[in-house]
C-alpha cells in the first residue's frame, strides 16, 4: 500500500432509510478497500492469481458473509433461549464451478453448536440458522443493476 492514496469515503445511508451504501476503492494491484459505516475491509487475490495475498478474496468474503450470518442467527437463538454461546462455531467450505461463468458451484456450511446444547433444541437452532438474511437472499436472488457512471 506504499505510495497509494487512500480516500476517506462517506458511507452514510442515502435519504431512503432502506438503502444502504458503501464504496470500494482501489489500493494497489489487486487490492481494494471497502469502507462500510467507518469499518474498513480489504480484499486481494492470492499470489498465484496475481495479487499480493494481503486479504481474503471477494469470493471468500461472500462465503464468509453467509457463514457469519448463520453464526449470528444461531447465536441470537441461543441467547434468546438462555443458552450459552461458548463453543458455537460455523465451518464453511466452497467449491468453484469448473465451467463459465466463474462462480461458486457449491457451499457447505456446518453449524457446530455449543457442547451443552440440549438435544431438543438442535432442530430449532438449525431451522433458525438456515433462515438468516444472507441465505434468504441467495434463495430469492435480488435484482442487480451494474452500471458505468459518466
Amino acid at each position: 500500500m506504499t505510495g497509494s492514496t487512500q480516500q476517506i469515503l462517506s458511507t452514510n445511508r442515502s435519504r431512503n432509510a432502506d438503502v444502504h451504501s458503501f464504496e470500494v476503492t482501489h489500493v494497489e494491484r489487486d487490492a481494494y478497500t471497502v469502507d462500510i459505516r467507518g469499518h474498513q475491509v480489504q480484499v486481494d487475490q492470492p499470489v498465484e492469481a496475481g495479487g499480493t495475498d494481503t486479504a481474503p478474496t471477494p469470493t471468500e468474503l461472500f462465503a464468509a458473509s453467509l457463514a457469519t450470518c448463520i453464526a449470528f442467527y444461531a447465536g441470537r437463538f441461543l441467547h434468546r433461549h438462555g443458552l450459552g454461546q461458548a463453543g458455537l462455531r460455523v465451518r464453511t467450505e466452497f467449491t468453484m464451478a469448473t465451467d463459465r461463468p466463474a462462480r461458486i458451484a457449491s457451499l457447505r456450511v456446518a453449524v457446530v453448536p455449543p457442547p451443552d446444547l440440549p438435544e431438543q433444541r438442535r432442530a430449532a437452532l438449525l431451522a433458525v440458522a438456515s433462515h438468516c438474511t444472507v441465505h434468504n437472499t441467495l434463495r430469492q436472488a435480488p435484482r442487480i443493476e451494474i452500471e458505468l457512471e459518466p
